[in-house]
């Protein structure tokens, strides 16, 4: 028994699982998880030695590697003037500024201590802006735990309403959830006629990075655009994922389309627990204590967490050829894992958009939540465990993203190519 194991054998007897977030007990894989120790660079090494090139990057946020020097030593440089306060500080306002200068549409930012924290804010501005209760999601966009969000498409027996996809959520809450088909434009306007003047809001990952990596169909992002501006409904980007990572200005940005609120999540903490949700002055206006919208949190703007992010967002916004050597290195990774695929003969989809990539183990399309579940679940698990073999740490569930960052070299991209070829040879052969 390894160390990494007999800790998970430790920690099952204390935590839910041996785990405090569901993915990282290793079930879709079969496995038991890697305990992680240190990182540095494109790299993570376990309580056992072990050193694996992470494509996981900590789900997102480590855009600049593990251990970035630059982030490192203004957390060092924070922790001296103390952890917490609860009151405001200086750095808070200077990373609020600064986002508003780097995201379109952005004029005022409310921290908060995670993503999830931030959605369930921004839907309840929504509801409370625009006085009504309703929103819309999308089959397979994961936007946090709050009860509103985990909510399934419901039965023809309850028509268009939704129903809770986890004991413990009030069938009430999930009613007013209703459920949408990513890249499904007509989907999204049969809930509107169905519910006129009735819901407040539509929120989708730009880029649904949930269920894998799907991107949005050309128009599919501007049409609900047009559909939240004829309903009077707002349009929400969960940029959780993609905030400062497909560009400075996020999806905005690199789409071109307008949201009226934007969520963020732990890449502006440079990994650390941060959320925030984002939007015009007039919107923003109607939180607490400006407005009559209600939310607080003793650790929002946490002085450690905002030097962190502050350090790596000013490092982006001022170092854009970032994005440039990402989103290459992750064309450069994508084209070899098609070709690898293509050689062997294997039915592998390699979807990817900017610095996200996600193989899919199906011969067909994928372009939205039912396409993505017909990709083999066993066979991702028998890739995964021979990537890890390899030395390749990859997200250990089909429905998850690979996350490039700049800390990844064009030797470390051939060494996973090198991998992916005699993986998919040996499952294949």
């Amino acid at each position: 028994m390894d160390c990494s194991e007999e800790l998970f054998e430790r920690a099952k007897k204390v935590l839910p699982g041996g785990v405090n977030s569901p993915v990282r007990a290793f079930r879709a894989v079969d496995l038991h998880p890697r305990f992680i120790s240190r990182a540095e660079g494109a790299y993570i090494y376990d309580e056992d030695g072990n050193r694996f090139l992470d494509y996981v990057c900590s789900w997102g946020p480590m855009i600049l590697g593990h251990n970035h020097p630059v982030i490192r030593q203004a957390v060092e440089k924070a922790v001296k003037d103390g952890l917490s306060f609860g009151a405001p500080t200086r750095r808070e306002v200077e990373i609020a500024e600064l986002m508003t200068r780097m995201v379109p549409n952005v004029e005022m930012v409310r921290m908060t201590s995670s993503g999830t924290e931030a959605v369930m804010s921004a839907l309840r501005l929504a509801r409370g802006a625009t006085g009504r209760e309703k929103i819309i999601k999308f089959e397979g966009c994961y936007h946090g735990h709050s009860d509103c969000m985990l909510v399934k498409a419901g039965s023809s027996a309850v028509a268009e309403e939704g129903a809770p996809s986890s004991a413990g959520v009030p069938a009430g809450t999930a009613k007013d959830t209703l459920t949408a088909q990513y890249n499904n434009l007509p989907s999204v306007q049969a809930l509107f006629d169905q519910n006129p003047g009735r819901i407040a809001c539509v929120i989708v990952e730009p880029v649904a990075a949930n269920m894998g990596v799907v991107g949005p169909d050309p128009g599919f992002l501007q049409g609900l655009r047009q559909i939240c501006d004829k309903e009077g409904a707002l349009l929400i980007f969960d940029e959780v994922i993609t905030g400062f990572r497909l560009a400075k200005g996020g999806a905005q940005e690199f789409f071109g389309v307008r949201a009226d609120l934007v969520t963020f999540g732990k890449i502006i903490g440079g990994g650390m627990p941060v959320g925030a949700f984002c939007g015009s002055r007039a919107l923003m206006e109607q939180v607490a204590p400006c407005g009559p919208v209600y939310q607080a949190g003793t650790l929002s703007g946490n002085p450690v967490a905002m030097a962190a992010g502050l350090a790596q967002l000013t490092y982006l916004n001022e170092h854009p050829e970032v994005y440039t050597r990402i989103s290459a290195s992750a064309d450069y990774l994508a084209e070899g894992m098609r070709k690898a695929a293509a050689e062997i003969g294997a039915g592998v989809q390699i979807n990817q958009v900017g610095s996200l990539v996600a193989p899919f183990f199906t011969p067909d399309k994928v372009d939205n939540f039912a396409d993505a579940k017909h990709s083999d679940l066993k066979k991702y698990a028998q890739y995964f465990a021979k990537m890890l073999a390899q030395g390749i740490y990859l997200a250990p569930a089909q429905f998850e993203a690979m996350f490039l960052s700049d800390a990844h070299s064009e030797e470390d991209l051939e060494k996973t190519l090198c991998a992916v070829k005699a993986v998919l040879a040996q499952m294949y052969s």
